[in-house]
């Protein structure tokens, strides 16, 4: 296109003057800061009519982050990975699991006695 010009060269989609008369008046905000055990500081911003959350996760570290610079919340504790056996533990006390180990004794005893062995 040697020549001719056009009348949109040099601009973009959304270009423009941007300001409050375009886009209209910002919300009332309010910034709040939150603290987590590894000391980030994490300001988040929020309308003025809503209410801070008590807790917030920290983004730099994902820890739980407080309000209180003092004291921050501690780490959540990580459990281990559980066996299906460490579960039945829990449920069980160890006479409940004596007891259930001697009614299948006695019912594999019973079954070797009348020939019924399945395998």
């Amino acid at each position: 296109m040697a020549g001719g010009g056009s009348a949109i060269r040099g601009s973009r989609v959304g270009a423009g003057p941007m300001g409050e008369a375009e886009r209209g008046e910002s919300a009332p905000r309010q910034t709040v800061t939150y603290f987590c055990s590894h000391e980030h500081r994490s300001v988040v911003t929020f309308a003025v009519e809503a209410t801070p959350p008590a807790s917030w996760d920290c983004p730099k570290c994902g820890l739980p982050a407080s309000l209180d610079s003092d004291t921050p919340p501690p780490a959540p504790k990580i459990e281990p990975y559980k066996t299906h056996l460490a579960y039945v533990k829990e449920r069980r006390s160890d006479a409940e699991a004596a007891d259930i180990l001697a009614e299948a004794i006695q019912l594999l005893r019973s079954r070797r006695k009348s020939g019924d062995i399945v395998f």
